[in-house]
This record gives C-alpha cells, structure tokens and sequence, in this order.
C-alpha cells in the first residue's frame, strides 16, 4: 500500500497528480496549519500572450492569527472571481479544449465557496478525472489525527495500512527515516516528470497549473503527464 500526501493546492501543477496516480491513496492536508507566507494553496500559474499569467485567491487573515487550511475563508471584494474567469478565456480562447471545460469554469467562478477548501476540491477533483487518476482521495481531517510533522505522517501511513511513503525528493530530506523504519514504512523517493506539451504563446513554460496541459491536450494529457 502506497500512500502520499498534499496540501491542497489551488489548480495544482502536474507533479501533484503525478504523485496522486503514483499513489493508493493520496490525503489531502487539509487539517494542518495555513501557510503565513506566499503558498501554492492560494495561487498558481497559467499562460497568456505576456508569458506567466499569476491567480490568486484572496483569503481573510488579519486578526485570525494561526488558522488550518480547512478553516480559511475568501474573501469576496473586488470581483476577483469575474476577472479570473474573463483572465482564462482570454488566454485560451484558441486552446483546443476549451470548449469541453468552460461550463465548469463559469460555474465555478459563479459559485459563492464560503471556503477555500472547497474551490480547491471542486478544482483538483475536475482536473483528476480529466487526467485519468482513480486514486482513493482522502482528507486528513476524516482520519482525526491529532500529531503533527513526522508524527503526523508516520500516523497516516498507520491508520491506513500503509508499507510505503510517497515524497517528493526535495521533501524527503525533512524526514525522520529512523522514525518511518520503526514503524515499518518505507520512504518512497518521488521525482516528478515535468511533460513538455503543446502550448500556446510562444516559448514552453513549465509546471504551470495542469489546467493548462488539459486545455492544450485533452484525453492525452494522462499519457504526457506519466510520460513526462
């Protein structure tokens, strides 16, 4: 039994699906601390004529000191959620799959989430089932565990029966292996492939959001994000 885990990124990069395939069970981190600074939670990248093309949610923080991701709420001013819609179309009105995401789009940018948390599911549960991934999803906060860092991740493994952790190798060197050995969990290396694909304006960027490798690629997305 593999098992990974992420926090819940907002329209992640592909790595983040890569390593949910790679996985039995993928948990999402949604009952762990908030992220103080700049954090993948909130924004992410796609593409348009200028290059990189930055979103962002906007989230209430002032006077709420530590909050769990699960806890955090948007902020609604601004009509942000209008300028992102109109910001995507804009940018991939000549995309070859647009067409087949843009209900999901505007409906998720005409939905009033309460909650972070959930724009961020409704996304990654969309971009999953167009890459192919039938990965059980869970959410940390069903699994009621209270621990915290290695603890915390030691503790997932266990109360799901799990022999292997999957990290990225940039993380692995914040694990405790002797902790994991003990408990008779492997620690798994993951290096994400980063696929080159067909995208529009100019010159490839890469890791941006998978949206984009979606909207570029449609059903060969899953090939080329395996592939790399």
């Amino acid at each position: 039994m593999i098992v990974s885990a992420n926090q819940p990124y907002f329209f992640p990069y592909p790595g983040f699906f890569y390593k949910a395939h790679r996985s039995d069970i993928f948990v999402i981190l949604d009952d762990v601390q908030f992220p103080r600074r700049t954090t993948w939670t909130t924004r992410n990248r796609f593409k348009n004529h200028q290059g990189s093309l930055w979103m962002t949610v906007p989230v209430k923080k002032k006077g709420l000191g530590l909050q769990k991701i699960s806890a955090v709420k948007i902020c609604h001013d601004g009509k942000w959620e209008k300028k992102h819609l109109e910001s995507l179309k804009n940018a991939y009105a000549k995309a070859p799959y647009l067409k087949d995401h843009l209900n999901f789009l505007e409906e998720l940018f005409s939905t009033t989430f309460e909650k972070l948390i959930d724009l961020n599911l409704k996304i990654i549960r969309h971009l999953m089932k167009h890459l192919q991934i039938d990965t059980e999803v869970m959410l940390l906060s069903e699994l009621d565990i209270k621990e915290r860092g290695n603890r915390l991740l030691i503790e997932i493994c266990k109360r799901l029966g799990a022999t292997q952790f999957l990290s990225q190798s940039a993380a692995i060197k914040y694990l405790d292996a002797d902790r994991f050995t003990k408990a008779g969990i492997q620690i798994a290396d993951l290096k994400p492939p980063s696929p080159v694909y067909p995208q529009l304006w100019g010159s490839f960027i890469h890791n941006l959001s998978a949206l984009d490798l979606i909207l570029n690629c449609g059903l060969k997305a899953h090939d080329i994000m395996i592939a790399g």
